[in-house]
């Protein structure tokens, strides 16, 4: 089930960056550019019969953890389709580390918003209520974006991890795009950090009122 499509045709056509929560490597991703696409072909709130595939927008870009994207054949082929590989800063693998940001992960982000869209799961991980990482509060200040939220859920259930497989059939994914974020780009990185994990459902001090 998808609801509030009907935002996406009053975007500007570049400097968009759409963030929401995380629950599978690739399903919830494929599914948000799938969305995308079917919304500027003419389509509210639908997936079916996907003919808009015929004529993708081609200025829709993903960000993805390096690692993630050079695990098997397939992400090897999604990352063609307009992935941003960034290096983490806080995991590589199972092994936890502490590296500063990339310069150049960052100017790519960069170049991809002055081109159309970005797609960016800002907690960096499937795990649910995982903190939001602050390089995309960074990234949000630098280049002063519209900010979609988009809200999903039901793709743990459905898939596996990676997002590749079915685990469960007849399980229901939906997908709520939210209005633009209203936003104080002056704000401190801490304010916008919070602001972000609030609009997408994933601020850890209110998990206990949801």
């Amino acid at each position: 089930m998808i609801s509030g499509s009907e935002i996406i045709n009053n975007l500007p056509s570049n400097n968009v960056l759409f963030i929401s929560n995380h629950q599978t490597y690739f399903a919830d991703g494929i599914a948000i550019i799938h969305m995308l696409n079917a919304t500027v072909n003419g389509r509210k709130n639908n997936l079916k019969k996907p003919s808009y595939l015929l004529q993708p927008k081609h200025n829709i870009y993903f960000v993805a953890a390096e690692e993630t994207m050079n695990r098997g054949l397939i992400p090897k082929i999604l990352s063609y389709t307009g992935s941003i590989s960034i290096k983490r800063t806080w995991k590589e693998g199972k092994k936890k580390i502490n590296r500063d940001v990339s310069k150049i992960d960052i100017s790519n982000i960069n170049k991809a918003l002055k081109d159309g869209w970005v797609i960016t799961f800002p907690q960096g991980t499937t795990k649910a209520w995982a903190p939001i990482r602050k390089g995309t509060s960074h990234i949000i200040k630098e280049n002063k974006p519209t900010i979609v939220p988009i809200i999903i859920d039901g793709f743990r259930r459905s898939f596996d991890k990676k997002g590749l497989f079915i685990k469960k059939n007849g399980t229901k994914q939906s997908m709520e795009i939210k209005k633009p974020l209203e936003i104080d780009y002056e704000a401190s990185i801490e304010d916008i950090t919070k602001k972000i994990g609030l609009s997408i459902h994933q601020d850890i001090s209110k998990k206990v009122l949801r």
